[in-house]
């Protein structure tokens, strides 16, 4: 709690230490501090953001639906900074997570510490169209889990980006963007990473892990970044659509799902290693307040089961499978949106995990874009053909 309580003193102590200087005309969801030096040295953006949460589950226990369970939440509450030093060529970012949910799961390999650090990254882009990424943040994954949760069209991502993304970690990366002629435009990542999730302070305890995705926009840039945007805000009056492809492989990966899930120990404390490889298949699509989002994901694993070195099993089990997510939304000149999804999880029989299949109809009225929103979504899950729960979620984000 200290630490936390730190953190607040520091972003009012930038509050104060900026106010007397010369701070650049700003609005709503524009930042809360936007300060340039005068000398054009360096910039910082501070935006804090809060998710309120309100979850209703009904589970079915083979004969009816239970009693509902209820759930208040605040799902994220973080601090935000960007900007450059010393050259526009030059940026960095820091995220900072102050919920429960940010900061939980310390570990030995954490020094059992919150985990509030979710991105530290500098930014240099080195030559014409190339960037090289230092630090931690998000990896070239799929394209659901690197739309930020600022920016969702539904209370939350879907069951296939819970149980196969490949998150955040420490490590490099190198990105660029080649313009094919005309309107055509790819653009390709390459990340290696440590390979055991974010904050971990003591490692490697595996391999490196290697990430590669290329993407390309046959018709053009989105309005906005709108490709890493969930709903068509800007209502394209172009269709654009960005269709990716990556591939990750996790060395000796210690964790149940590449770099995340739990750690998979052996009896004598040491870690279980084999090699995951992680492929996503994506695509956006955007016109006129429409929009589609697509998403396939595939995980496996050169030795999913966990065995001592006398061939005992030790019961962790790498959750190796495939996965479908499908989204289309319709946005209303009034600003109110319909949103219906579907997703469909197929685990591997050696898992022992049954298929899953969830629906979901979502509604959401944006006061200023994804800034300022209310939103309601009504999930239906079933689990190997059987009817599981029913989820009633709804929320508000406010991101200065």
């Amino acid at each position: 709690m200290k630490l936390n309580y730190l953190l607040v003193v520091i972003a009012l102590l930038l509050m104060h230490s900026t106010a007397a200087q010369e701070i650049s005309d700003t609005k709503f969801g524009k930042g809360l501090i936007n300060f340039v030096a005068k000398d054009s040295s360096f910039s910082v953006k501070f935006a804090p953001r809060i998710q309120s949460r309100f979850n209703t589950t009904w589970n079915h226990n083979g004969d009816s639906y239970d009693a509902a369970e209820y759930n208040f939440s605040i799902r994220r509450a973080r601090l935000k900074f960007d900007g450059f030093a010393y050259s526009p060529k030059l940026k960095y970012k820091l995220e900072l997570g102050l919920s429960n949910r940010d900061i939980s799961g310390g570990n030995q390999f954490n020094r059992n510490t919150s985990r509030i650090i979710l991105d530290a990254v500098v930014k240099w882009n080195f030559y014409e169209n190339f960037e090289l990424w230092a630090g931690q943040t998000k990896l070239p994954g799929n394209v659901e889990r690197v739309v930020s949760s600022a920016n969702l069209q539904l209370i939350d991502r879907s069951l296939l980006n819970s149980r196969f993304n490949i998150d955040r970690d420490v490590g490099i990366q190198i990105r660029h963007k080649t313009n094919l002629g005309g309107d055509v435009i790819m653009k390709e990542k390459i990340a290696i990473s440590q390979g055991e999730g974010r904050n971990v302070t003591q490692g490697n305890e595996g391999g490196l892990q290697y990430t590669g995705r290329l993407e390309f926009l046959p018709f053009g840039e989105f309005a906005a970044k709108g490709d890493y945007s969930q709903g068509d805000l800007k209502r394209e009056q172009s269709a654009k659509l960005m269709v990716g492809l990556t591939y990750d492989y996790n060395q000796d990966a210690v964790k149940t799902r590449s770099n995340l899930g739990s750690y998979m120990f052996l009896e004598d404390g040491s870690l279980y290693e084999t090699d995951i490889t992680t492929f996503f298949a994506d695509a956006m699509f955007k016109y006129k307040g429409f929009a589609f989002m697509g998403e396939y994901a595939l995980r496996d694993a050169a030795n999913p089961i966990a065995i001592e070195e006398d061939g005992t099993e030790t019961g962790d089990i790498v959750s190796v499978g495939n996965a479908l997510n499908t989204q289309v939304s319709y946005l209303f000149k009034t600003n109110y949106e319909i949103t219906g999804r579907f997703t469909t999880l197929d685990f591997d029989s050696v898992t022992g995990r049954s298929p899953q299949e969830q629906y979901t109809v979502g509604f959401s009225k944006y006061v200023v874009g994804h800034k300022l929103k209310i939103q309601a979504d009504i999930s239906y899950t079933t689990r190997d053909g059987n009817e599981d729960n029913i989820m009633l979620r709804t929320g508000f984000d406010l991101h200065f």
